[in-house]
């Protein structure tokens, strides 16, 4: 099996049988089921440390695609985004949602059914109402400020 737009080939159901740490690029890459939740821009009590998401996402999301559209030079373009390892995930997991695969695989939990990598299609994440297809908002759009009166739950307002 390969993803389009990847060179290696990704191992048949790697993510049942290969270790986060021992994953190749591609595969660590084809872990991104393309939700975009990790893409909205979030807010931190410093006091609980609880996180919540608003649908304001970062200037670089494609809200149609739910995918970066920078993604090879986004750390030029925004300094503070997060690059997910598996040497780093441990540190990001608590702010990651409940569906993405990256925290269900260090959690030792299974992908979910609408996940491109077992659907075969990227279509499913946003079918299964998990992706923020269409109900995003620039962050050049809305001042820092106000952004906790776009705070959401999980899932689409």
């Amino acid at each position: 099996m390969s993803t389009p737009g990847r060179r290696d080939p990704l191992r048949a159901r790697f993510w049942e049988r290969v270790p986060l740490e021992e994953m190749t690029p591609c595969e660590w890459e084809a872990l991104c089921d393309g939700c975009g939740r990790c893409c909205l821009n979030k807010l931190e009590d410093p006091d609980s440390g609880e996180v919540a998401l608003t649908r304001v996402a970062c200037r670089l999301l494609d809200n149609e695609t739910c995918r970066c559209g920078q993604y090879d030079i986004r750390h030029q373009l925004v300094p503070e985004c997060i690059v997910m390892t598996p040497q780093t995930i441990e540190k990001h997991a608590y702010w990651l949602p409940e569906s993405c695969a990256y925290r269900r695989l260090w959690l030792g939990q299974p992908l979910p059914d609408w996940h491109p990598l077992i659907s075969g299609t990227p279509e499913t994440v946003h079918a299964a109402g998990v992706s923020v297809r269409g109900w995003t908002v620039p962050e050049f759009e809305i001042d820092e400020d106000d952004w906790e009166d776009f705070i959401i739950e999980d899932g689409p307002p």
